[in-house]
């Protein structure tokens, strides 16, 4: 049987989470209100996610609320994040979650971040492209960045909102308007496309996905996603015919789930997931972890483009070394051109919409 001392300290614990100023219990028992986890969280990180209520949001929250790096996690959007908090909160993990709604709170859901992630934005639906989205998306990553910029200037940003390849220009242009901005904090999350590859490969290949590693550089839309399948690990090799499959189908991917949805919605699971696991990396590089690898859409010195996914070494930094592209075939230099030729356009549709 446990001491009487330590059965009054859990009462106190349970009085404090189900009321924080339970004044009459303290009164009437004599029992201190202890410190409640809610003030102030574990140990960890604290992230925000904008655009928490969204067909992304609601999965990524909850996926990272199971995170054990994370301490304190903020919940923005403009509609239903009070009930998506609350939903969320429930769940018996070490993280606190608090929700922000409306414009007139992004600035208390901003401050003190040391990750923030945008997955803010409408979704791609049926024959749409992703240029679509841009005059939407454009303007609400702007606003959302400014936020960054004045409340948290040093976090670090995982834009998801789409088209990535205009989106992080735009996001950079905010930030060197503001006087905050440093590449190596902010980061296009392209996981997405290195989760499908690896995915479609283990299916060609017959092995767990998960024991399967494909670069995928260049964007994060149509040709501009290029997988380098002739540097997968484990080494394997491919026909032109599965190359021709491969490479076809990573780079369609989102479409394909956009159409199996029909007008349902976009890809959002697998996006959830892929966005948790390059969090998790960022998380664990600035926690000091050695050889966190992952591919992003960064600001760039491999190619003659400002901004290129490829692999990046995470760190307490945020960036701490960018990969070469490495040996590349025939197939991969035709595609590099392609790519590159589409990002260039992309690219500057980003910067002119913050110099327009």
């Amino acid at each position: 049987m446990q001491p009487n001392g330590d059965a009054n300290q859990r009462i106190a614990t349970i009085s404090a989470h189900l009321n924080p100023r339970n004044l009459q219990m303290e009164e009437s028992s004599g029992l201190q209100q202890v410190n409640c986890r809610a003030k102030g969280g574990s140990s960890g990180f604290r992230v925000a996610i904008l655009g928490a209520a969204g067909g992304i949001g609601q999965p990524l929250a909850m996926l990272m609320k199971m995170n054990p790096l994370v301490s304190v996690l903020h919940l923005y959007d403009v509609v239903n994040s009070p009930g998506v908090t609350a939903d969320i909160s429930h769940m018996d993990t070490g993280a606190v979650v608090r929700g922000f709604l409306g414009q007139n709170q992004l600035e208390n859901a901003l401050t003190g971040m040391d990750l923030v992630i945008i997955p803010a934005g409408v979704p791609r639906k049926p024959g749409m492209t992703r240029d679509d989205l841009f005059n939407i998306n454009a303007g609400i990553v702007k606003t959302l960045c400014e936020g960054v910029a004045k409340c948290c200037p040093e976090a670090i940003v995982n834009l998801i909102s789409n088209p990535v390849n205009s989106t992080v220009p735009i996001a950079a242009e905010v930030f060197k308007k503001a006087g905050t901005y440093d590449p190596k904090r902010l980061l296009g999350v392209t996981m997405l496309d290195v989760v499908r590859a690896n995915t479609f490969v283990a299916e060609v290949l017959g092995t767990d996905p998960r024991e399967v590693d494909v670069p995928v550089v260049g964007g994060h839309a149509g040709v501009t996603i290029l997988p380098l399948l002739s540097q997968v690990k484990p080494p394997c090799s491919f026909t032109r015919e599965e190359t021709d499959y491969l490479t076809t189908r990573i780079q369609n991917g989102g479409t394909e789930v956009v159409e199996a949805k029909a007008g349902a919605g976009s890809a959002t699971l697998s996006m959830a997931y892929a966005a948790v696991k390059f969090a998790d990396a960022c998380l664990r590089g600035l926690r000091g972890d050695a050889g966190v690898v992952q591919c992003a859409f960064v600001a760039s010195q491999v190619t003659e483009l400002p901004f290129f996914a490829s692999k990046v070494r995470l760190g307490r930094t945020g960036i701490e070394d960018i990969h070469p592209l490495g040996p590349l075939n025939e197939y991969e230099r035709i595609g590099l051109d392609k790519a590159k030729k589409e990002l260039a356009s992309s690219i500057e549709k980003g910067i002119s919409f913050i110099k327009k």
